[in-house]
């Protein structure tokens, strides 16, 4: 995950500082060595690195703020408000006032321009529930339109496909004309990617932005290629009037230098950041919210977004309902297993909770992994298995285990952990008393 090591390391700082009095010139020198150190092999730019260092020595010492808070809180304070300084603290969504606002996606090929426009799409559509038209304006790129009409019919959004003879400028003035006649919302104009920068690309890019006027103008950057990428947005940003920078691969790039050097070295902000392969693995970037996951302090916020926008409400309320009234059968345990996978790894999902333990990426694996089986043996239940536990005694757990193809150990696992759930809700319904949660705070009622 993205920042994983810096996180690790400036936690550690942290610590140390909190068992100091206060923070001198002299006892700070080895902690700033430290942070100097961590964001170098965080693949931070040189320059942003010491630019970094000398404003949290700057605020550090501080007499001010020394005197009000203590040592470890006034650093957590100042580190956080840098690191959010860098990332972007001015940082801006896609203005989406315009009816069509008009998207113009741009990279170098190979960063996944195609699949990250239907990830946008996908955004706008489902989560601001606007209209959206897909432009397939790459003509070069074998496949590119099919792979983008593809996609379209994934997510159900429409895709103008004129073919691969119509000029690239030409397929973008259709598009905004169509969005105009049809009453689109959001127009996003897939073009084409070179190998490397060159003229030929950059002309037909200019072009575009010339005659069809986008309201955003958005590159597409590749974390995992370090600072290469500063250098990839200073070029399309020489030619092009950028508006923001999508970057992809951030959940695989464990440094994450790149996200904090190129909004500080160039001036464009980070709109979005591709979190994974599916077409929902696309998040709005909150610089304030990436420094609290870099400094340990979770993100609470994006948990809370992310359950409002994975979970079914109405399914959720009816489980719960059925909890609270001493009902909970292996159907509800399935539906709650779903639910639950919706939001993620679960080592994703503890590091947006403030003060949660860290596990490993094979722990986190081991627990999805043990989340598929479960599944998969419920899903060899017969409905009035899953309706009626109690009758399923060892002939039925034989065919059962055979179904799914496990043993019956696996089986004896699952039906002990039912049981200790429904154990758990009879407990907390006896706590609550009236069947709603201590003080009225139920999520459902």
């Amino acid at each position: 995950m993205a920042f994983e090591s810096l996180s690790d390391r400036f936690q550690a700082i942290i610590k140390k500082v909190r068992g100091q009095s206060r923070l001198t010139e002299a006892n700070m020198e080895e902690m700033l060595k430290e942070i100097r150190v961590a964001l170098l092999e965080a693949d931070v730019n040189f320059r942003v690195v010491k630019e970094f260092v000398n404003q949290v020595k700057q605020k550090a010492l501080g007499q001010e703020v020394l005197t009000k808070v203590s040592p470890g809180q006034m650093l957590v304070k100042i580190v956080h408000d840098e690191l959010e300084e860098l990332l972007g603290a001015d940082q801006s969504e896609v203005n989406l006032s315009h009816r069509p606002t008009i998207i113009m996606m741009c990279g170098l090929q190979g960063t996944g321009k195609t699949t990250t426009s239907g990830k946008l799409a996908k955004l706008f559509k489902n989560k601001l529930h606007k209209k959206v038209l897909l432009v397939a304006g790459d003509v070069y790129r074998p496949a590119a339109i099919d792979q983008l009409c593809t996609i379209g019919k994934q997510i159900d959004v429409d895709v103008l496909n004129m073919g691969d003879k119509v000029s690239p400028v030409e397929i973008a003035k259709k598009g905004k004309e169509k969005a105009i006649m049809e009453g689109y919302d959001v127009v996003i104009i897939d073009t084409a990617g070179r190998l490397q920068i060159d003229e030929t690309l950059m002309d037909e890019l200019v072009n575009i932005q010339n005659d069809v006027k986008p309201h955003e103008v958005l590159l597409l950057v590749d974390a995992m290629s370090g600072q290469d990428a500063v250098n990839v947005a200073r070029a399309f940003n020489e030619k092009l009037t950028l508006t923001g920078m999508v970057m992809s691969k951030l959940d695989g790039d464990a440094r994450g230098g790149s996200a904090l050097s190129i909004k500080h070295l160039t001036g464009i902000p980070i709109k979005y950041a591709g979190v994974g392969e599916k077409l929902d693995d696309l998040e709005i970037f909150h610089p304030d919210r990436m420094a609290d996951r870099i400094l340990g302090m979770g993100d609470v916020v994006s948990l809370v977004e992310k359950v409002q926008s994975e979970i079914d409400e109405k399914q959720a309320r009816k489980t719960t309902n059925r909890f609270m009234s001493g009902k909970f059968d292996l159907n509800d345990m399935l539906d709650t297993l779903q639910q639950f996978n919706k939001l993620g790894s679960m080592g994703g999902l503890l590091k947006l909770i403030p003060g949660m333990p860290k596990i490993s990426e094979e722990d986190s694996e081991k627990a999805e992994k043990q989340m598929k089986k479960t599944k998969a043996i419920i899903y060899s239940m017969t409905p009035e298995e899953r309706a009626h536990p109690e009758i399923i005694k060892n002939s039925r757990k034989v065919r059962i285990a055979k179904g799914c193809g496990m043993n019956n150990y696996e089986v004896n696992r699952v039906l002990d952990q039912y049981e200790k759930m429904k154990k758990a809700m009879k407990e907390m319904k006896s706590r609550m008393g009236n069947g709603r949660f201590p003080g009225g705070m139920g999520m459902f009622r």
